[in-house]
This record gives structure tokens, C-alpha cells and sequence, in this order.
């Protein structure tokens, strides 16, 4: 099964997905900030990174931007799961190169729906 980058910094959240994610097969590496998701994209080059939009540091877009310009990252396929949840908000989101956009709260379903969703 496919493994997955869940990028999160409320460990309620990151748990969350972490249990609908593995529950469903997929296996799971976890990071609580951009920064060390970015390091963990390139080291691990995982099948879809999920990425909260609101964090600390450097925002989801800012990460999906960087994962862009990386030629080691750029095809990976981007989930942000955030509660902003305003069109413009998925939007600009999308702009920024994501594939997917899911807001807060979800379901387990919208969650795996979304990773089949840009998983090849």
C-alpha cells in the first residue's frame, strides 16, 4: 500500500489521520512543522503528502511551493487539509500546486476519498 506525508501541527489532528490512514492500509510518516516535512518528502519520497495549511514558521502554501520547485519532489501529489475552508482559500490553494483540498473537518471517508483521489 501507498505511503503517505501528513504534515500537521495539532497532534489531535496529526493522530487522527495517522489512525483513518493506517486503519485503511497505508503506511504513515508523520511531521509536525514545514520544515521537517520538506526534509522528510526528499529522504522518504512518499506517494502523497497531506499538509495543513495554518502552521507555524512556514504555511502549507509556502510548503507546497518548495515541494514544486524540487525536482525530487515536484510529481509528488499535495493534499491540503485545513480549516480554512473559504472558496478562495481552496483556490489559492490549488494555485499553489496542490492536487487536492479538504477542510476541517472530515470524515474518514472524505480523507481516504482524497488520497485514492491523486494516488495513480
Amino acid at each position: 500500500m501507498a505511503t503517505i506525508l501528513v504534515v500537521e501541527d495539532t497532534p489531535s489532528q496529526l493522530e487522527l489521520m495517522n489512525i483513518f490512514l493506517t486503519d485503511s492500509g497505508y503506511t504513515v510518516i508523520r511531521a509536525t512543522n514545514a520544515k521537517d516535512g520538506l526534509e522528510k518528502a526528499q529522504l522518504h519520497q512518499p506517494d502523497a503528502i497531506i499538509s495543513d495549511v495554518v502552521m507555524p514558521g512556514m504555511s502549507g502554501f509556502e510548503f507546497c511551493r518548495k515541494l514544486r520547485r524540487d525536482l525530487t519532489t515536484q510529481k509528488i501529489p499535495i493534499i491540503f487539509c485545513s480549516s480554512k475552508n473559504k472558496d478562495i482559500d481552496r483556490i489559492w490553494g490549488m494555485r499553489q500546486g496542490a492536487n487536492a483540498y479538504l477542510t476541517k473537518p472530515f470524515t474518514r471517508q472524505q480523507l481516504i476519498s482524497a488520497v485514492k483521489s491523486v494516488i495513480i
